[in-house]
């Protein structure tokens, strides 16, 4: 039988091979495509989103529940960009240095059209831990317009990042320096936003026999992919998130029980 630290290297292994196997396959796909179909790609997520925001019962319920709790998002906070080879639907959150309006210029200009690379945000976050910058999270949603799959994918995504905005509404999240709190609100979106499903994973071919638990076990994968891409937090993702999962896995707010249960 495996050792449990020789299962986890296995899955991490087979992990980062998916991952990179998935970006090759992003670019090869950008690389052929015209400026007329990336346009296009942007103007079918733009329709997604003002169809999510006007029709789907989840999307309307978050945007209200952050209004109520006196967060009033700006007009465009939800946004379809560029996202290059990045092999994600979405994310939450422009990396800002604080006191800094060059960076924000610069940052404001860049996010209109891309989403920050991993490289961007590696470099903010080491330059605040050499001491030599204060960073600030700012809430902005972004959706991959390449890599939405259709609307339900882009309503799940959206209520993803929305998820992540109610909790840095309500509480004092600080999920750049915080390994638990990114932890535990990237927990509460995979679980309660739909993308655990058993639909879902049945789709990407994650199910097999193991249907009783497939949702915690997605939503701790899922998590804990998400938890690598800060590098504070890289080395022990899945530290971070068995040390949160019991209680942010109960956490159904602001639905009164799992949106799946309804």
């Amino acid at each position: 039988m495996q050792s449990d630290t020789t299962t986890k290297a296995a899955a991490a292994a087979n992990s980062s091979s998916e991952e990179a196997s998935i970006i090759e396959d992003i670019t090869a796909r950008e690389s052929q495509k015209t400026a007329q179909q990336k346009a296009q790609d942007k103007s079918t997520c733009e329709q997604y989103v003002q169809n999510g925001l006007k029709r789907d019962v989840t999307v309307q319920f978050l945007y209200e529940r952050l209004l109520q709790l006196g967060c009033r998002p700006p007009d465009d906070l939800i946004r379809c960009v560029d996202c290059g080879t990045k092999p994600v639907a979405g994310g939450f959150g422009v990396v800002e240095e604080i006191d800094s309006t060059t960076a924000a210029q610069n940052n404001a200009a860049s996010a209109a059209a891309c989403a920050q690379t991993q490289q961007e945000i590696n470099t903010l976050i080491a330059k605040q831990n050499d001491g030599k910058a204060k960073l600030k999270l700012l809430p902005d949603i972004f959706l991959c317009q390449q890599n939405i799959q259709n609307e339900t994918h882009a309503r799940e995504s959206m209520a993803h990042e929305l998820i992540h905005a109610i909790d840095m509404c309500r509480t004092k999240m600080d999920p750049i320096n915080n390994c638990i709190h990114m932890a535990c609100t990237e927990i509460r979106a995979e679980n309660l936003a739909g993308e655990c499903h058993w639909v879902r994973e049945l789709q990407r071919g994650r199910l097999g026999t193991n249907f009783v638990g497939h949702g915690a076990e997605c939503v701790k994968r899922r998590a804990i992919r998400s938890v690598k891409a800060n590098p504070n937090c890289a080395e022990k993702a899945a530290e971070y998130v068995d040390a949160a999962f019991d209680r942010c896995f109960k956490d159904t707010f602001p639905f009164d029980r799992h949106p799946n249960l309804r």
